[in-house]
């Protein structure tokens, strides 16, 4: 992301980096599958012939609580005839309308599908047998003006087994977070066009992440859902819900001064990300691993696509894996990358196991926990990084001479401490003064120099840096036969750097035998090869 910052440095006055779209869900585990619920049947004394008659009394009383603080506070109770309805732009309108600014705003309902239980007659075995299947329900959305997380609603099932799902913005949960801290800021729909602290609004974010879950949602089920307890009264374990994170958005939004100024970028980089951008960048991007050739692993099964979409705010362009995907779009003056991640089990992490939690950390899949958030905003702030970082190289109108006279002359090589000699007390050395070598040319024209250029230039190293060992193995696609091929190829590359580290290609990170494309670099790089591979024709035209 620092390149994308340094690039258009001028342009932007910060990023703010956080949730945007959270989507929690509580289930009751022991309820999950037929055997638990016909267990807690039994522990109940409910015969499967009377399933309907307890299912049907509990959720009267499920409805009875539901509907208990909406009709004690006046609010809107109503039915929606079709599921498509948009219930949060209508719980928007009564809000607005009743002039609602904090706690419950109305209670929603619609048929629609759900996965519940329910008693079948087997003709063949001639016995009652209970099975989950697909149903029609009746569910209640709860929309609030929560003193936490802002504008939400929660929705629960009617029937068992009673799932609830929480829907939650992180930004609407920021503007809560800057109000109690007197903080003002400019707001579009869901996003912030300026803030006058940016870095205490970025502390208030991070603080997110350190959430007490288990109080927040318990209160939220104590809202719609306050005879719970009554109904679990003899099997109160069998009530414990346990949450787990459907969907999370995590984005970066990336403030630029003024609209102008995201309108005169935002063309050259979504330009940049559909020509430039092949299936193995996308798999980088989305923290999926590429194999050394450069192509898609072997055997890859899972959905890789780009589509680009035109909406009345402004176009965006989306990359799916699987069900996961990373897509970027413009939100006023705001510029948004933002990764979407619905299946979390291709991502591995460092944790503890899970029944050793003080144990050390040992590399795991991430899980759907709510444990886990933390692990998942550090998955989606890289994927973001990635993205920006690639979309760094976006073509600029600096001409190509400006670019390639300074690595076409020769330069002086950093200063080099020679080895000490043997001299007198107060006798100087010659050697004791930094000697400066000349070092040749580069000349992209030529395939060597275009070879490491190409290698040097390749998406994994600008952004996560190279070594010696990742340029040769480029340069070199044969196996070396002994050890002192592999000494000479290593020597050669070791030059090669040294050349490159001469003209300000690539700088050397301290502490480490890696090294990192500079700005400079990235550009002259991208632009060498480019024309180095443009034909006279094209060039010819682009001249007209």
């Amino acid at each position: 992301m620092h390149a994308f910052l340094k690039r258009f440095d001028g342009l932007i006055s910060g990023v703010l980096n956080g949730f945007d779209r959270l989507v929690l869900r509580g289930a009751l585990q022991s309820l999950a599958f037929v055997l638990g619920m016909r267990g807690f049947l039994w522990r109940q004394d409910v015969l499967l012939k009377d399933f309907g008659k307890y299912v049907a009394q509990t959720t009267e009383l499920l409805k009875e609580g539901s509907f208990e603080k909406a009709k004690k506070l006046g609010r809107e109770i109503r039915y929606l005839e079709s599921a498509s309805i948009c219930k949060e732009e209508l719980a928007l309108e009564i809000a607005q309308r009743d002039g609602i600014r904090e706690g419950l705003i109305c209670v929603l309902s619609s048929l629609e599908p759900c996965r519940a239980y329910y008693v079948f007659r087997n003709r063949d075995t001639k016995r009652l047998e209970l099975q989950k299947r697909t149903r029609k329900c009746l569910p209640h959305y709860h929309y609030f003006s929560h003193p936490v997380f802002g504008f939400m609603h929660a929705r629960i099932q009617t029937w068992f087994p009673f799932t609830i799902q929480v829907c939650l913005n992180g930004r609407e949960w920021l503007a809560q977070q800057l109000n109690r801290e007197g903080l003002s800021y400019r707001k579009r729909d869901n996003c912030f066009t300026w803030i006058e602290n940016l870095p205490r609004a970025q502390t208030l974010c991070n603080r997110q992440l350190r959430a007490d879950w288990p109080k927040l949602l318990g209160g939220i089920l104590r809202d719609i859902h306050p005879y719970h307890e009554q109904i679990f009264a003899q099997q109160p374990r069998t009530g414990e819900y346990s949450w787990t994170v459907f969907q999370s958005e995590w984005a970066s939004d990336v403030l630029f001064h003024s609209r102008a100024d995201l309108e005169a970028v935002f063309p050259r980089l979504l330009r940049h990300a559909i020509t430039t951008f092949q299936s193995v960048d996308v798999l980088r991007f989305l923290g999926h691993k590429v194999p050394e050739s450069g192509h898609v692993p072997f055997g890859f099964s899972r959905d890789l696509s780009t589509n680009v979409k035109y909406r009345s705010e402004g176009a965006r362009i989306k990359h799916w894996v699987g069900a996961n995907s990373l897509k970027l779009y413009d939100k006023g003056s705001v510029l948004r990358p933002e990764f979407t991640m619905n299946d979390p089990y291709p991502f591995f992490v460092l944790r503890p196991k899970h029944d050793d939690p003080t144990g050390p950390l040992v590399r795991q899949c991430l899980r759907k926990s709510i444990e886990d958030l933390p692990l998942r905003a550090a998955i989606g702030q890289a994927a973001n990084e990635r993205y920006l970082e690639a979309l760094a190289q976006v073509q600029d109108t600096t001409p190509v001479k400006d670019i390639a006279e300074p690595l076409c002359q020769p330069v002086a090589d950093v200063p080099s401490q020679g080895p000490k000699s043997k001299r007198r007390r107060g006798q100087a050395a010659a050697t004791d003064f930094p000697r400066r070598r000349r070092v040749r040319a580069l000349n992209p024209l030529a395939a060597a120099d275009a070879a490491l250029l190409t290698a040097v230039g390749r998406p994994e190293h600008m952004v996560n840096g190279l070594r010696n060992r990742d340029v040769c193995r480029l340069l070199f696609t044969e196996p070396s036969t002994d050890q002192q091929e592999e000494r000479r190829r290593s020597l050669y590359v070791t030059r090669q750097l040294r050349l490159l580290r001469a003209h300000g290609v690539i700088a050397k990170v301290e502490h480490s035998h890696r090294y990192q494309v500079t700005p400079m670099g990235r550009q002259a790089i991208i632009t060498l090869l480019a024309a180095r591979d443009a034909n006279a024709d094209l060039l010819t035209a682009k001249a007209c």
